[in-house]
């Protein structure tokens, strides 16, 4: 199945089904634990408002939309931050995300840390890819440099500078 193929399934599907296109196969998610719903909350909060507090044009979004990875492979990340106007009201997708967060799981770990990694940086405009474990409470922030190598860091304490694009978010925002 492809990217467009797959959007349009969703799009007539009678709840909007958890499932993201891997490779061209629907993959249907987990449900959530408790822990799982409060952090992606809690990043999404976190984010929006370092956005708000820097005067940055641009958006943060809580799970739900899907980022276009390649034509047979979009994610639907826990949140993500895009810059510039407003999405169009009436999308489903995320082309061209600066900041994507995944909140890690028993179910979703190994693929968080490893294909979702890759296929995210895959991405020309992804600059920072957070990678939030509940049960560690740290953060694995996961940047691309200007000669475009990816290096990641553990934080568990103290500010996250995500620059570009210029936020600063403390981790116990995140763990909120």
């Amino acid at each position: 199945m492809t990217v467009d193929e797959f959007l349009g399934w969703a799009s007539t599907q009678p709840e909007a089904p958890r499932a993201e296109l891997i490779n061209g196969q629907v993959v249907m998610m987990a449900s959530e634990r408790v822990v799982h719903n409060r952090l992606k909350a809690s990043a999404f909060i976190a984010l929006r408002d370092a956005l708000a507090r820097s005067g940055i044009t641009g958006e943060a979004f809580i799970d739900g939309l899907t980022v276009l990875i390649d034509a047979f492979t979009a994610y639907e990340p826990d949140a993500t931050v895009v810059l510039g106007a407003p999405l169009d009201g009436n999308g489903m997708t995320i082309t061209d995300p600066v900041i994507v967060v995944e909140v890690i799981s028993p179910t979703s770990a190994h693929s968080d840390t490893s294909a979702k990694l890759i296929g995210y940086f895959k991405l020309p405009s992804v600059l920072h890819y957070l990678v939030i474990d509940p049960d560690a409470r740290a953060v694995t922030h996961h940047a691309r440099t200007a000669d475009d190598r990816v290096v990641a860091r553990i934080l568990d304490a103290g500010p996250l500078t995500l620059d570009p694009p210029g936020l600063v978010i403390e981790i116990a925002e995140l763990f909120a």
